[in-house]
């Protein structure tokens, strides 16, 4: 006889509406999801049920579309704010985990940025580039990188049309 082993949890993949704060969180998230990586489906909330000692009854990732998550789960959200964070970083750790690419990017410096809080708020911050004159920054709020442009380089070389490189 063989032995059977126990199979893993199935996980289902959670409806708008059951966590209002966490949708309109992923949603704000997925902007800029779109704004950086264009090809990538928006994210997803999929829950797999808790263990028989956990207090609660699942356990809530955010994920790819086709399901897969890294990372911890998600945190009770006691607000809009704590709940965007909690979604940004969960966000960050899957992309990261699952892709296998740093996400997001400053566009300045291409180095991967941090979730960062300014006036509360969780922002994307920059850890600059790393020589004097070049500081760490506040790229922009989460949600707002698609209002964030590559800067004008006025040093670089031109083709003779004037078209760029």
């Amino acid at each position: 006889m063989r032995p059977s082993f126990p199979r893993p949890p199935e996980p289902r993949f959670v409806p708008a509406g059951e966590h209002p704060l966490w949708d309109e969180a992923l949603a704000t998230v997925n902007r800029d999801l779109a704004a950086t990586l264009p090809g990538q489906h928006p994210l997803c909330l999929i829950a797999y049920p808790a263990d028989a000692d956990e207090d609660e009854d699942e356990r809530v990732y955010v994920a790819l579309a086709d399901g897969n998550a890294h990372g911890n789960a998600l945190q009770p959200a006691g607000s809009a704010d704590w709940a965007l964070w909690g979604i940004a970083d969960a966000a960050q750790d899957t992309i990261t985990g699952c892709l296998w690419q740093v996400w997001p990017v400053c566009t300045l410096h291409g180095l991967g940025m941090h979730l960062a809080k300014q006036s509360g708020r969780p922002v994307w911050s920059c850890a600059g580039g790393g020589r004097p004159g070049d500081p760490a920054h506040v790229r922009a709020a989460v949600g707002e990188l698609d209002t964030v442009h590559r800067p004008h380089r006025p040093n670089r070389k031109r083709r003779k049309d004037g078209k760029g490189r």
